[in-house]
């Protein structure tokens, strides 16, 4: 289960950027940067007020020169705050992308890092949201929002600083008009945060059920479920729509109120400047400087507002992130502290193994076998016996809730990602295929030349069946490898795993739904395969029980029988029940 992240939207600000330190990479030269971008904005009023009182309105009548001199002034700076404003903006998207791309990496292979237990326990959609739309909305922030809350802050403060040296009781208005504003919108953040929050949920839940709509469009349109199918993604769209118009409502009050008191500031501000000038405490230069100063105080406070409102976004989806994050791995890579394998036919043993799933009883209990090297052993039991879970144990895709498996003699949990994986392959029952041709679906688990994968086809005996595809190994898979069929697929993945020179196999026999002539070159090609290593199949078939060296008869969670076939069926026991069910299907047939 996924741990809740502590603390408040600071802690998770900070939390977010360590995980993606080129966010803060050259941070102090764009802020100086910035600095210099908010100076350059606070020169109009003063420029103003020094060419009105000095130039406009000067003792001898107009100084032209005074107010040239002053005007080129500030043309500089606009020239030099553009250029600044420029190179902010660059800078902070470069960083921000590194940044981001980072953070996508990390909650990409974290996320293959845990268990098909703890993968399986979250939507794939909200996985999916986690590492796109949610980085994507951290992403405007940083880029977007960040920099216009810095530059904000700044232009607050240097206006704040400038209004004071004018006129302090103007500048006490002012605040005085905006404190209010302040309190309430800190007061509104927990609320916005909370709706924001709910966004990035329902988010998710639209994902997964586009997802599931359109992976699952044949069994929908199959089975006759449309109508029920789009009634569940109506209601995802539903729950979306609220939680953003909820979301956006909050915020645009708080940007409304903003704008409110803006215009309410701005003529306080100018009724309470024309007395303060008409008694003499002000020239006409200092009050028109104001009203500019007053523009560049509210104008960063309501884009503050704006901006706090999307932070609080952001701070939603960098927690969905760092849940991920946070999510122990549970079936961690021991990295270099792990064991390397040697090469050679794996000896495999469960000692006293037992696997329960969280809050559910125990699947397997107290197994103990020993799998001699080069053996071909068959697992077979009813459904629910737990023969996949043994499968799972055995590749690490889980690891066990009591005793220990080991390949040659070594704690698999000891055993380093990279050994593990290059040692030991499972072909599932349907082995997924990408949208590429066969041939890269072929060669995906490895560097292999074109040359290599023909071998290996011709080593399987499956030349046949590829000079008979299209375009042979240019044949496109289609998504999911949908251009090709069930057996297609699988005589793929046997490819794949021959390729992949295994010491140890694990397969979960697909030969069930196949055509006779396809299922007589499966067989063939997982005799290729498992000639000289161990090999470990789940058999659905009488053949892959026939021609195993040891069946293994699981039932509720125990190896009830072991031995070979010839043996197995002679004895009174489940094994004899099955092989009879097996021989009377075959009958019907």
């Amino acid at each position: 289960m996924q741990t809740k992240p502590a603390g408040g939207a600071w802690a998770t600000l900070k939390r977010g950027v360590s995980l993606s330190p080129e966010l803060t990479k050259g941070i102090g030269v764009t802020l100086l940067l910035a600095i210099v971008t908010t100076a350059g904005r606070v020169v109009v009023p003063v420029v103003v007020q020094r060419v009105t009182d000095d130039g406009l309105l000067a003792a001898g009548g107009p100084d032209a020169g005074i107010v040239y001199r002053y005007l080129a002034i500030a043309a500089v700076v606009v020239v030099i705050t553009a250029i600044c404003s420029y190179a902010v903006n660059v800078r902070l998207f470069t960083a921000s992308e590194g940044g981001l791309a980072t953070l996508r990496v990390k909650a990409f292979r974290h996320i293959h890092d845990l268990s098909v237990l703890t993968q399986n326990a979250e939507r794939r959609g909200s996985m999916v949201a986690r590492v796109t739309t949610d980085v994507d909305t951290i992403s405007q922030f940083v880029q977007f929002g960040g920099i216009v809350l810095i530059v904000s802050l700044g232009q607050i403060t240097l206006a704040t600083v400038l209004m004071v040296i004018y006129s302090p009781v103007l500048a006490a208005v002012t605040w005085g008009c905006f404190i209010p504003l302040v309190i309430a919108v800190r007061r509104m953040q927990k609320s916005l945060g909370a709706a924001y929050g709910d966004v990035r949920e329902r988010v998710g839940d639209l994902l997964a059920a586009v997802s599931e709509s359109v992976v699952g469009a044949a069994t929908i349109r199959s089975f006759g479920v449309a109508d029920r199918t789009a009634e569940r993604l109506d209601a995802a769209i539903e729950g979306h729509r609220k939680a953003a118009t909820t979301a956006h409502i909050r915020s645009t009050i708080a940007f409304s109120a903003g704008q409110f008191v803006g215009g309410i500031t701005l003529a306080v501000v100018l009724v309470v400047g024309t007395w303060l000038a008409a008694r003499g405490d002000m020239t006409l230069g200092e009050l028109l400087a104001y009203l500019f100063l007053v523009g560049l105080f509210t104008q960063p406070v309501q884009q503050a507002t704006e901006i706090l409102n999307e932070l609080q976004n952001a701070v939603a989806c960098w927690r969905r992130v760092i849940q991920v994050m946070d999510t122990p791995a549970d079936v961690a890579d021991p990295g270099t502290d792990g064991i390397d394998l040697p090469r050679g036919p794996i000896t495999v043993d469960f000692d006293d193994v037992g696997f329960a799933y969280p809050g559910g009883p125990p699947v397997l209990h107290d197994i103990t076998e020993h799998v001699a090297p080069r053996s071909r052993i068959a697992i077979v039991g009813e459904t629910g016996s737990g023969k996949s879970t043994f499968a799972r144990l055995l590749t690490r895709l889980m690891d066990p809730s009591s005793g220990i498996v080991r390949l040659d003699g070594v704690d698999i949990r000891d055993v380093r990602f990279g050994s593990l994986r290059s040692r030991v392959v499972m072909v599932p029952q349907e082995g997924f295929l990408f949208d590429d041709t066969v041939l890269e679906n072929i060669r995906f688990g490895g560097e292999h030349s074109r040359a290599d994968v023909e071998l290996a086809v011709t080593e399987l005996g499956l030349d046949a069946w590829l000079s008979g595809l299209p375009a042979g190994l240019d044949t496109q898979a289609g998504q999911r490898g949908e251009s090709l069929s069930a057996g297609e697929r699988q005589l793929v993945a046997l490819a794949r795993a021959y390729l992949a020179d295994p010491d140890l196999l694990v397969l979960d026999e697909a030969t069930s739904a196949v055509d006779p002539a396809t299922e007589v070159r499966i067989q063939r090609a997982l005799d290729s395969l498992a000639r000289g290593r161990t090999s470990i199949a789940i058999a659905h078939r009488i053949s892959t029980a026939q021609a195993a060296d040891e069946v293994l008869v699981m039932d509720a969670g125990r190896v009830v029988q072991r031995g070979p076939h010839a043996r197995l069926v002679t004895e009174d026991g489940p094994y004899a029940a099955l092989y009879a069910s097996w021989v009377a299907n075959q009958g019907a047939h």
